[in-house]
């Protein structure tokens, strides 16, 4: 057993919803089971909103929820999705606070993992690292700033040039780096000129216990879409999508939230679609539940460069949960559907196209079973948590065994302004 301290600093975790908070959990709970003593530095829960978290339901991990171990520090709630300059104020007041709990903790860590984005909260990782004198694991989850590019809602060449030399300092100054995408490792290496050794692929995966053994039939055939509604999941192909279902009597449901909801319930409504059934954000258990209790699960992307290196944590929670796929996309997530043949897409995201594929599936039975279990067991062989953390645990043991460099025992004022001049 190891006594080695790790301090993880993420943005989202329990009970927050969503791919992210269900990254962050899953090493915490599995890295602990090492024997590693694990810390977590993080906010208070907000997303998608603050007010999901009154209801009981969202608290019902205890493992998660230890106040000893976890360090929430309160951010205020701004409306900061349709405003970039609040979103970046959002941002640094989450990394101000952040700093400033690292700069004044008496507590020595021997390594600091941090999960981007947002880029600022990851410079809190590089502070860390030299005031604890601990290795740094940069964990990315997304490109930034490219994905700010890929949704179209900031596109200032010099404050995202900026970001970029931002982002190439953070690669550098890893000791390693983890990707949740195997389409992210070029773009690094290109990017910062590392060597890929530096980079290891631990994808978003599901726990053994959620695994679905195997398809379940059910007499309505049903579709659902769960997760975020906004600009990267391309609201105008979901509403040609839940318009031409309605054409063909698909029933849809919708588990979902983000910025770009309210417009689709408006289309929706407007249009007096009746095949659409809204259900409010829920607990991951529940969302995996209903995911079981449909046929086909739905994915969309926006047709951005950005987006084909992706692979989307509702792709592994519907195979997870034995659905086939059906999704708008290319790149990364394409191939895994088209490699294991555990769903259908369109690169086109044509939604005539997507149409016709849940069609087929509704009308063949054994190819819906087929496909299903073809993601099952795609899941079982590459997503499952218990598998996976293994190539953490080994380079926490990798990052024990190496000694920090004479460099790293200057004053920490010294070391940040020796870093900023280089």
């Amino acid at each position: 057993m190891s006594s080695s301290k790790i301090l993880i600093i993420t943005q989202n975790f329990y009970p927050e919803i969503g791919s992210h908070a269900n990254r962050m959990n899953n090493i915490f709970q599995l890295i602990q089971k090492e024997g590693y003593d694990v810390s977590v530095l993080t906010t208070e829960p907000t997303y998608p909103n603050k007010q999901l978290y009154k209801e009981k339901k969202f608290w019902n991990d205890k493992t998660l929820d230890d106040a000893s171990k976890v360090h929430r520090i309160k951010v205020k709630n701004r409306k900061y999705a349709l405003n970039m300059l609040n979103r970046l104020i959002h941002y640094l007041e989450i990394s101000i606070k952040m700093l400033l709990f690292v700069l004044f903790s008496k507590q020595k860590y021997d390594v600091v993992l941090v999960t981007t984005p947002a880029i600022f909260i990851a410079f809190v990782g590089v502070v860390a690292k030299l005031r604890y004198r601990s290795r740094f694991i940069l964990d990315v989850r997304d490109l930034w700033p490219e994905s700010l590019k890929g949704v179209g809602v900031f596109n200032q060449k010099v404050i995202i040039n900026l970001f970029s030399l931002f982002e190439i300092y953070l690669y550098k100054k890893a000791n390693h780096i983890i990707i949740n995408s195997i389409g992210f490792r070029d773009y690094i290496v290109n990017k910062a000129k590392i060597n890929s050794n530096k980079i290891t692929y631990i994808p978003n995966a599901g726990r053994q216990y959620e695994l679905q053994q195997t398809y379940r039939y059910h007499r309505n055939f049903r579709v659902i879409y769960t997760g975020n509604i906004g600009l990267a999941q391309d609201v105008e192909f979901l509403k040609s999508l839940v318009r031409k279902l309605d054409k063909n009597h698909i029933l849809i449901t919708i588990v979902g939230y983000g910025q770009k909801k309210s417009e689709l319930q408006r289309f929706i409504k407007d249009n007096k679609l009746n095949n659409v059934s809204f259900v409010n954000p829920t607990t991951r258990a529940e969302c995996l539940k209903l995911n079981s209790e449909h046929d086909a699960g739905v994915l969309s992307l926006n047709n951005n460069d950005v987006f084909d290196t992706v692979l989307p944590g509702k792709l592994i929670d519907y195979m997870i949960s034995g659905l086939p796929v059906v999704a708008a996309v290319s790149g990364y997530s394409k191939e895994i559907i088209q490699k294991y043949q555990s769903g259908f897409f369109s690169e086109k995201r044509d939604a005539y196209e997507i149409v016709k594929y849940i069609l087929l599936l509704k009308y063949s039975p054994e190819l819906r079973e087929k496909t299903a279990n073809n993601a099952i067991n795609l899941i079982k062989d590459q997503f499952i948590w218990e598998k996976n953390i293994k190539k953490l645990i080994s380079l926490l043991k990798e990052e024990n065994q190496v000694a920090e460099p004479e460099t790293e025992k200057v004053p920490l004022l010294n070391q940040i302004d020796k870093d900023i001049r280089l």
